[in-house]
């Protein structure tokens, strides 16, 4: 993992950045299609046509790549959120809800391997576990110009819950043999909704 001893190496020309980036573009195929633990050094070369050893000149081990592609992916969620957060004081409780409520679901479906990445066992943890803390926040910074007066404690353990529910939204629409899958999200994301607007109450 990033913890290890060994360092990521950093191109310093052009030509080396574009290969870090066709290795990463690799990486992000391989572990759509085989996941963190079955993916292998040598797929992922190969899927680049690039040699193993050009791999390994750039990262050491597996778990390095997984971290530069979720923090790729990291970027690109917090974009997303930025863009929330911006929009989110002109919105009402239920446009909240329906803003937030399939951020993740889309954006999972736009970066396959994100969700195995981040939730895998063996994978790069500390990246993972530092994505769910900015998410919390920009979660929390999209509720604040709604809950005027409610105290950091408060505002914190409310986006906990609405970014738990986008997380039980990606969790129902990945699930195979869910029946009426649109009716149950439908409903979740009316439940987040009540859930706002009796936790904001001076935004309803």
């Amino acid at each position: 993992m990033s913890s290890q001893n060994a360092t990521v190496r950093q191109p310093q020309r052009e030509k080396g950045r574009l290969r870090v980036a066709a290795l990463l573009d690799a990486a992000q195929q391989v572990f759509a299609e085989d996941g963190f633990d079955a993916a292998t050094m040598t797929a992922i070369a190969a899927r680049a046509g690039a040699s193993i050893g050009s791999l390994y000149q750039y990262f050491p081990t597996k778990e390095h790549v997984a971290d530069a592609v979720l923090a790729r992916y990291a970027e690109a969620l917090y974009q997303r959120m930025q863009a929330l957060q911006d929009a989110s004081p002109e919105w009402r409780i239920d446009q909240l809800a329906s803003e937030l409520f399939p951020t993740l679901i889309r954006f999972r479906a736009d970066h396959p391997a994100f969700g195995g990445l981040a939730e895998s066992e063996r994978g790069p943890a500390l990246q993972a576990t530092g994505i769910r803390k900015h998410m919390r926040r920009y979660v929390a910074e999209i509720l604040r110009p709604h809950a005027p007066g409610m105290d950091t404690e408060q505002l914190e353990a409310m986006a906990a819950v609405v970014l738990q529910t986008m997380k039980t939204a990606v969790a129902l629409t990945n699930e195979i043999d869910l029946p009426h899958r649109p009716a149950v999200l439908a409903q979740l994301q009316q439940m987040l909704a009540l859930y706002l607007a009796a936790q904001l109450p001076a935004s309803t």
